[in-house]
């Protein structure tokens, strides 16, 4: 491998990352356009243009020049998945080649058993659910041999946290379909495999009661912190890229050890 291949890993790729507009997806997008790939954007709301925009920017100042594309849309629409690939195929001019699909998009609800509503199943498992699924099956057609398919979960798979019982069984979900479409996709070296973080630094956290944060924070072996951004996403980027390539199936605990697989 040349020095410039190892700077950039992923140059020549195309990754699309849902739920890029702010967090840990903006902050992946960015650690794998910094890798060489040229990046898919995907945000859900047009309030969120604005920070796509900022992102896009960023990305471009890189000196490698990778490019962006930004498509908005609701994964919680059936045909939202198609829309992207259809946006995507208008951007590339024809049948678009995929190689790293990060299925970032998620939402939380904190509400006890007793109080929850089918409207609030849906909510959470047509997004983190439902959306993730059809979103891959989207792409598979144009999935390149050795494609990544990265799911983003979270340690609340394995935990059980008080209120948060759609979105913690949601994500154990993604745990399964991942070690599914492992075995199903692996003939052309395809992986599939799924990160777990544990609380990170980000706007989503202030959906998470403040006793529970500093619990974790003081059980977390490395440095008793909260991880950032930038720690996950170097974990993502490295399932992305060809070093990764013997791993699939796989789910990963990226909370400083606070949650121990």
């Amino acid at each position: 491998m040349s020095s410039s291949e190892a700077y950039l890993p992923l140059k020549g790729k195309t990754a699309i990352v849902t739920g890029s507009s702010r967090g840990l997806g903006a902050g992946m997008a960015y650690e794998l356009a910094k890798r060489g790939a040229d990046v898919v954007l995907t945000y859900t709301s047009p309030s969120s243009s604005t920070l796509i925009s900022s992102l896009s920017s960023k990305i471009s100042l890189l000196p490698h020049k990778p490019s962006t594309h930004s498509v908005v849309a609701d994964l919680t629409k059936v045909d939202s998945p198609d829309k992207i690939v259809q946006s995507i195929k208008d951007w590339r001019g024809g049948d678009p080649k995929i190689d790293i699909m990060v299925n970032n998009a998620g939402v939380e609800m904190n509400k006890k058993l007793g109080d929850l509503t089918a409207q609030d199943f849906a909510h959470v498992y047509d997004l983190n659910v439902r959306g993730t699924l059809l979103m891959t099956q989207a792409v598979l057609p144009y999935l390149q041999p050795h494609s990544r398919i990265i799911n983003i979960g979270s340690v609340a798979s394995r935990v059980g946290f008080a209120g948060f019982s759609l979105y913690c069984s949601s994500k154990a979900a993604l745990e399964g379909l991942t070690r599914v479409w492992a075995v199903e996709l692996g003939g052309n070296g395809t992986t599939v495999n799924m990160v777990n973080p544990g609380p990170v630094d980000s706007d989503m956290l202030k959906n998470i009661p403040k006793e529970i944060v500093e619990k974790q924070k003081g059980e977390t072996p490395v440095e008793k912190r909260l991880g950032t951004t930038e720690e996950v996403a170097d974990i993502v980027a490295w399932l992305a890229g060809r070093d990764s390539r013997w791993v699939t199936g796989q789910t990963i605990s990226a909370s400083g050890g606070w949650a121990l697989y």
